[in-house]
């Protein structure tokens, strides 16, 4: 197979008829794609077969030697990215509804219509285009943390940090990780353990604020039975449920003052003794602590011991705020959207510019955790396809400057252009969801002309080449035929 044009798709074309196969080959070729062709299943086989997978396969259902259904599996089988469209003149109910069972994008009838055809290619392939992009997501994500912990994006603030945290994971010093509160201490938390040699045992997570002062002493040394009103077991503590594994202190600002001495002596001698036992135990713990406080300035006040504060504090990693690495939020947006959808059972859902806008513009206060949960709510109260800026939180909407308001810059700037690229591409996309794939009508929506909006497609590899012009009105893919 030839080279596949910049912008153009790898397009596999199955029928017994030559005429069709013909015409399709012509028309695809004008459209800039690499065509294969195939007369049937046995050589639909060998081509899917092939060394890459097809971006769009369109298959005839009925052929002497087998089932367009069997191309289709086999297609879906080499990769769930590959688009499928069922042609065929035998359209029934019961092989549409199979069709699209097992994965089909559409289902046309013949005689095709040359507009309607492309129109719908278009749409397959804008579709192919989004599992891609999604795909290509979660090999940035892997990438960027190969232990699996979904830490998304690619700000200097956001890779310093976790560049930081992988070069200390693999020593035994222990480490403070700072940041407000949702920026993600806990995820740093774990990239640490999960690159250490400690990643085979266990990391125990305590948040010091969570349990009452009284039995804080008890869930991290244990205690003996009958130590105290309500122990009627011995139990082990938590630093003994981590040994040989990391333990993670989150919110270690609020540790009491005489919580602080017996941390630090379990942390020097690497022994503790539990409530009411008189026996020492040695324990073998790696000690990651967060904190959203200012720690400085509590040791100044006399709110937090120096002599801790010191050996807490041997490396120290500052997770910067979400407004400090706004280049960041796409990617985030883009992340959340497709894990909710999923857990939710909903389609993958398009944010309408408006929404993104908003989104962008946001200050969020409460970091990432404040954006998975106007994700989450996007996701959850979309009554179409699209999220509006009346799916999202009110404060949201209502804190989002209107186009042409100064952004702000990161304090350790930023990559502009990847930054608007991500923009533009998740808004050209919206643009051409909301048109049906018709491109006149989404250069309209983006205020662009037809020329311009085609460029911009092809410059940010969303193209899809052909005569836009002739696809004013797509019809929708037939579930229903007459012959």
């Amino acid at each position: 197979m030839a080279d596949v044009p910049h912008g153009g798709a790898r397009v596999l074309v199955v029928d017994d008829e030559p005429s069709l196969r013909q015409m399709m080959h012509v028309m695809l070729k004008r459209d800039g794609h690499a065509v294969a062709l195939a007369e049937g299943l046995t050589a639909a086989r060998e081509a899917v077969a092939g060394a890459a997978p097809f971006d769009l396969v369109i298959t005839d259902l009925v052929m002497p030697d087998g089932s367009g259904l069997d191309v289709l599996d086999a297609a879906r089988e080499r990769s769930d990215e590959t688009q499928v469209m069922i042609v065929t003149a035998h359209a029934s109910v019961e092989t549409a509804v199979e069709a699209m069972r097992r994965g089909a994008f559409g289902y046309l009838e013949k005689p095709l219509s040359v507009t309607t055809a492309r129109a719908w290619i278009a749409r397959a392939l804008e579709k192919r285009q989004l599992l891609h992009d999604n795909a290509s997501l979660r090999a940035r994500v892997r990438a960027a943390d190969p232990a699996g912990v979904p830490i998304v994006g690619r700000s200097t603030g956001l890779m310093q940090a976790l560049d930081l945290a992988r070069r200390a994971a693999p020593s035994r010093t222990s480490i403070l990780v700072t940041g407000e509160s949702g920026t993600g201490k806990e995820m740093f938390a774990r990239v640490i353990h999960a690159e250490s040699d400690r990643r085979d045992r266990r990391l125990v997570v305590v948040n010091c604020a969570a349990i009452p002062e009284t039995l804080l002493e008890s869930e991290l040394f244990g205690h003996e039975k009958g130590a105290f009103t309500g122990a009627i077991a011995r139990r082990e503590g938590l630093f003994r449920e981590a040994d040989n594994g990391t333990l993670f202190l989150d919110e270690i600002g609020e540790l009491p003052l005489a919580l602080q001495v017996k941390l630090l002596r379990a942390i020097q001698e690497r022994k503790i003794r539990a409530v009411g036992s008189n026996a020492e135990v040695s324990v073998d713990v790696r000690i990651v602590a967060a904190t959203n406080r200012d720690l400085d300035a509590d040791v100044r006040d006399g709110r937090f011991r120096q002599d801790l504060f010191y050996r807490l504090n041997v490396l120290r990693i500052r997770i910067p705020p979400l407004r400090e690495r706004r280049e960041d939020v796409p990617l985030l947006v883009e992340s959340f959207r497709e894990r909710f959808a999923t857990e939710h059972g909903r389609p993958l859902l398009q944010f309408t510019p408006d929404a993104l806008r908003a989104l962008l513009a946001y200050g969020f206060p409460g970091n990432v955790r404040e954006l998975e949960n106007a994700v989450e709510r996007g996701v959850t109260l979309a009554r179409g396809n699209r999220i509006e800026p009346v799916d999202l939180p009110p404060e949201i909407v209502a804190g989002s400057p209107r186009p042409g308001t100064d952004a702000v810059l990161p304090s350790d700037g930023m990559d502009i252009e990847g930054y608007l690229t991500d923009i533009e591409k998740s808004l050209l996309r919206q643009a051409l969801e909301r048109a049906d794939g018709v491109r006149t009508r989404a250069a309209q929506l983006v205020g662009l002309s037809f020329r311009s909006f085609r460029y911009r497609l092809s410059k940010l590899g969303l193209a899809i080449p052909g005569d836009a012009e002739d696809a004013d009105e797509p019809s929708t893919p037939r579930t229903e035929g007459s012959g």
